[in-house]
């Protein structure tokens, strides 16, 4: 259970605010945050992570507390069973990506055996020796992920870890997000912009708007698939093809199982549609 009530003066383009926040997360629930810039969302995960200070308010977690003011306790951010992916992933340059996973994982004793068990759970072990300069953005947010996951969390917070790739890749990382949240049981809490996205991975969704809670529920239901063709553009390395699709806009698929068209062909994919 994580049981909070955090507040923290704001600085809007609308002028002065104040970030209050309540809420109670069961075990295992995937929370999403969402609501306009400058609402308050990242502030509220620094302030959860301990990466900024509350000017009042409690955090508890899993009977442990983080942070009581009235009682001025407050537990560093590093003694915190926390992992936070940032979106910019953060991740060290002048580390590997073996590096900047031992790293996180300092100080347990089978660290090498957990780095490795990471590595191939997010099919980074092809890509181990490599600097961060040397990935693309859907492989540096998969070694920002298993960074987050390498303190073994029991909390894990995303500050909009999919917003800068593109489609196919975002949804591919959509599955691999939800698939670690279950196999490690994790508290979850997500920033997104994307209601597809929301719909797809949260439980329930928190609508913040300059500092004020307004709105807690159920995410709106997910998009109806929906099967468009599209026109092969080029064959790509590694079983992928680009696709126009009707109206112009191209995309990167993977290649159907079997697949033996050419460019210029043409292909059935399928694609969520919103309601309304």
């Amino acid at each position: 259970m994580l049981d909070f009530h955090l507040t923290k003066a704001l600085h809007t383009a609308a002028g002065p605010r104040t970030l209050d926040v309540a809420l109670a997360l069961p075990p295992g629930e995937l929370l999403a945050l969402s609501g306009p810039s400058g609402a308050g969302k990242t502030t509220l995960l620094r302030l959860l992570a301990g990466l900024d200070r509350p000017d009042a308010g409690f955090v508890r977690c899993e009977e442990q507390t983080w942070y009581d003011g009235p009682r001025r306790q407050w537990l560093p951010p590093q003694r915190r069973p926390l992992g936070f992916v940032f979106q910019d992933y953060a991740l060290f340059p002048n580390m590997t990506v073996r590096e900047n996973l031992a790293f996180a994982a300092e100080g347990q004793s089978d660290k090498n055996q957990w780095v490795n068990e990471l590595l191939e759970l997010l099919e980074l072990g092809e890509l181990a020796a490599r600097r961060p300069a040397l990935l693309s953005g859907g492989q540096q947010q998969r070694v920002a992920l298993a960074r987050a996951l390498a303190r073994r969390p029991r909390l894990l917070l995303l500050d909009e870890p999919l917003s800068a790739l593109d489609l196919p890749t975002r949804l591919r990382l959509q599955q691999v997000l939800a698939d670690v949240h279950r196999r490690f049981a994790l508290t979850t809490i997500l920033i997104s912009h994307d209601p597809a996205e929301i719909a797809r991975l949260a439980h329930r969704v928190l609508t913040l708007d300059l500092g004020r809670v307004v709105g807690v529920g159920l995410p709106a239901a997910p998009p109806t698939p929906a099967t468009v063709a599209g026109r092969v553009l080029a064959v790509l390395p590694a079983g992928r093809l680009r696709v126009q699709l009707p109206g112009g806009a191209e995309v990167e698929v993977a290649a159907p199982s079997g697949y033996a068209g050419g460019v210029g062909a043409e292909i059935a994919l399928t694609v969520a549609v919103g309601e309304g």
